[in-house]
This record gives structure tokens, sequence and C-alpha cells, in this order.
């Protein structure tokens, strides 16, 4: 009977000590209360407490925690705006006064989510109803950094610490977003016409300007022919003078008649007609009246030219030194 009683005495005193005994894990400190009232804090691994007077009130963890958010804003434009948040958040320290705040300022971490997350939603909220629908894609970080500066202080009283805030999705109603994306293809419609009539316009100047110059070219070009056919042209009446100078000398200490040099031309006019004509009709009278006729109109021709400018036949040389030439007229 008496080592029952000794064994169940050493039973009790085994789960007396077990109770006193109390593993708190990594990266949570143990909040202990006697009768109700604070009475401290259990650090990770293995702590004492004393039984029925000591109760464990709350495990709090030091570890990072996040949550998504999803909610709904409204521009001052009266467009809807939707928000896709990432929410990532800590205790501040493992100090005592901060794991003080953490453990009895909320009943629960259900109402510390709940505050924490409509205050995130009141702050956007808030930042979105001064701005247009237009202006919200361009706002990310401003509205990130606008929620940061607002919480960091009721944060701070409520012993966390706002680590990021990521906005990872902002969409609007689907007539919004047509909307905006006619806008879009439209400024990019205008885009490309502005473009293809910045490139029509070089191709044009650029096209003008290589015809200028080639006129320019051109224009030069055929200047420089027509003064070297000029010259070709006056190159040939000076060796025709010259020849038919020659010819007429030679006729004159022949004493012939200088007209068949005339009639010689003549006739080798009419054969170059006929020779490089293309398609040309000349009507000739070949009896001997007519060419009486043509030989006769060729001299007065040449009497008329002579007497209006003696200088067009060149006058024979003088033989004598010093001797001017004689005069025709």
């Amino acid at each position: 009977m008496q080592s029952i009683l000794l064994f169940l005495g050493l039973f009790v005193l085994l789960l007396i000590i077990l109770s006193c005994l109390v593993t708190v894990g990594q990266g949570k400190v143990a909040v202990i209360t006697s009768f109700g009232k604070y009475r401290r804090i259990l650090l990770p691994g293995l702590n004492f407490k004393i039984p029925i007077l000591e109760t464990m009130y709350r495990k709090v963890s030091v570890q990072n925690r996040s949550v998504e958010l999803e909610f709904q804003a409204v521009t001052i434009d009266q467009a809807n705006v939707y928000f896709k948040a990432m929410l990532l958040y800590a205790v501040q320290n493992a100090d005592e006064a901060t794991i003080l705040k953490v453990a009895f300022k909320f009943i629960s971490e259900a109402d510390f989510m709940t505050a924490l997350t409509r205050t995130i939603e009141g702050t956007i909220r808030g930042f979105v109803a001064t701005k247009k629908q237009a202006e919200i894609l361009g706002l990310r970080r401003e509205i990130v950094e606008y929620v940061k500066a607002q919480l960091d202080h009721a944060l701070e009283e409520w012993g966390y610490h706002l680590m990021d805030l990521q906005i990872n999705d902002i969409t609007f109603d689907k007539a919004i977003i047509d909307s905006m994306s006619r806008v879009v293809a439209s400024n990019n419609l205008k885009a490309a016409a502005e473009n293809e009539g910045q490139a029509l316009l070089i191709t044009k100047t650029k096209s003008a300007e290589a015809e200028g110059n080639a006129i320019k070219i051109s224009a030069s070009a055929e200047r420089e022919a027509a003064q070297l056919r000029g010259q070709g042209v006056a190159l040939f009446r000076e060796e025709v003078a010259k020849g038919m100078h020659h010819a007429a000398d030679e006729m004159k200490q022949a004493n012939l008649d200088t007209s068949v040099i005339l009639f010689s031309m003549w006739t080798e006019a009419i054969k170059n007609f006929a020779e490089v004509g293309k398609g040309n009709v000349l009507f000739l009278d070949g009896s001997g009246e007519g060419m009486q006729k043509s030989m006769s109109q060729i001299m007065a021709l040449m009497q008329l030219k002579t007497t209006q400018d003696p200088t067009d036949i060149p006058a024979k040389p003088s033989t004598v030194t010093n001797t001017p030439p004689a005069n025709t007229n």
C-alpha cells in the first residue's frame, strides 16, 4: 500500500514538474499573465512558469507576415479602379514594450488584420479620390509612398512595422479599358501618320533636290555643249572661208569665173540633201533655164551680201609689203 502511494506521489510530482516547463518556438515570444494581469514574457527555448498562478496568455510571432488585399476605389472623375496589393509587415522587435503593444492592443489577430487592411484601403481610396483615372496607372510608386507615410505612425503605436506594400494590379471597368485602348490605338495611328508624313516630306524634298541638281547639271552640260557646237560651227565657217578664199585666188589666177564655186556649193548641198534626208521631198528645175535662173538668184544674193557686209568675203592678201587691201566698195 505504501508503495502504491509512493508511486502516485511521484507521478503527481512529475506532472507538476512537467506543467512548470514551457517551450517557446523560434521566432515567437510568449506573454505570461498572473490572474489576468501581465507578469512577464518568455523568450524562445525551454522556460519555467508557476502552475496555476501563471498562465500563457498568447504567443506573439516576430517573423515577417504577408497578406493579399483586393479592394475598389473611385477617382475624381467617377471611374472605378480595382486594386490588388500585397502587404508585408512584422513586429518591430522582441522588446518587452513592443510585445505588450502587440499582445494587448487588439483582442485577437483577426481584429488587428481587419484594422490594418481597412486603414490601407481607406488611405488609398483617399489618395485616388483626388486623381483622374488617366493618372492612376502612372502613380503606382506615389500611391505606395503615400500609404507608407500615412501608416507608419499608426503601426508604430500598434507595435508593428510596414516593411513593403506592392500594388500588383490596377484595373478599370471594361468600358474604360476599351476606351483607353481606343485612345492608345488612335494615338498610335496619329504618330504613325505623322511619321509617314515626315518620311514622305523627306522623300519629296530629297527627290526635288535631286531633280534640281539634275536640271542644273543638264543645263550646265547643255550650255557647254552649245558652246562647243558654236565653236565648232565657227571653226567650220572659218575653214570654209579659208577654202573659198584659196579657191577664189586659184580661179582668178586661172582667169576663171568665181561663180563656179557657188554653183559647186549648191550642187553639193543638193547632193547632201539627197543622201542624208529622211523622207524629205525637194522639187528642182533641172532644165537649162531653171539652172540659169538659180545661178542668177545666187549671184544676186552674193552681190547683195557683199554690198551690205564686205568683210564676210575675205579679200585677197596683198603681195606688196605694207600695202592695205583694196576697198571693194
